[in-house]
């Protein structure tokens, strides 16, 4: 059976086997409204319709794009400034068929191959894989703003988080400023191999915050596989 011959059931549900490689069912969802607007969308759009910050719905886009699953034009612009990105949806052809990549199961791969490392070794090699990702993700959030203030770069980096499953948010007590996780997108991974997947995190929001903001040390104060509730990083 090919893709063309899929009820719309049974294509939702291809659909979704692809997209939970991304950890995040939002992004599904996007991607189905998409595939509804034969005109395609702005991120604009999809931040109206799903209520969500604008950085947090053109990462969801780049991610779709990015995955080969839309692609990307530029609206015609009468006034100054950068044209507008219009998202459109692919045609449906055999990606749908790929197996899906797991975000869960290659985090477990990760941490079981870094696992045979000494422990600092592993924690410092994860670290680094992480803050490589997390500069590459600041070099697309709002480029042309250059430098920003502190809060306004910790908030942008709550909303890429929240984007990749670790449902993000933002708190200040005095002139210490926390980032929340209240889940985990490494899920068993995690409570596994925090050592490595923690770390990876930790990475990840010093490379985006170097490169939104300028050098920062975040530090882990609260983590759930120490029993916490939440993961808590201090920025």
């Amino acid at each position: 059976m090919t893709t063309a011959d899929l009820s719309p059931e049974d294509f939702s549900a291809a659909v979704a086997a692809v997209t939970s490689a991304f950890g995040d069912p939002t992004r599904r969802d996007i991607y189905l409204y998409v595939r509804s607007m034969p005109e395609g969308v702005k991120a604009s759009d999809i931040a109206e319709q799903f209520a969500l910050h604008p950085n947090v719905a053109r990462h969801h886009l780049e991610k779709l794009a990015g995955g080969g699953y839309l692609h990307v034009a530029l609206a015609r612009h009468e006034s100054a400034g950068r044209p507008s990105k219009i998202y459109c949806a692919v045609a449906i052809d055999t990606q749908l068929s790929f197996p899906p990549r797991r975000d869960d199961l290659l985090g477990m791969l990760l941490a079981r191959a870094l696992g045979r490392l000494p422990v600092d070794e592993a924690r410092t090699l994860a670290e680094e894989v992480g803050y490589e990702y997390g500069l590459s993700l600041a070099a697309h959030m709002d480029p042309a703003e250059g430098q920003r203030s502190f809060k306004a770069a910790v908030a942008s980096v709550a909303d890429a988080l929240t984007a990749h499953g670790f449902a993000a948010h933002t708190e200040s007590r005095g002139t210490v400023v926390q980032l929340v996780h209240e889940q985990c997108p490494f899920g068993e991974a995690a409570q596994r191999y925090p050592h490595v997947l923690c770390a990876v995190d930790t990475g990840m929001i010093r490379g985006m915050l170097e490169g939104l903001y300028g050098e920062t040390q975040p530090t882990i104060t609260a983590s759930r596989p120490d029993g916490d509730e939440h993961c808590i990083t201090r920025v």
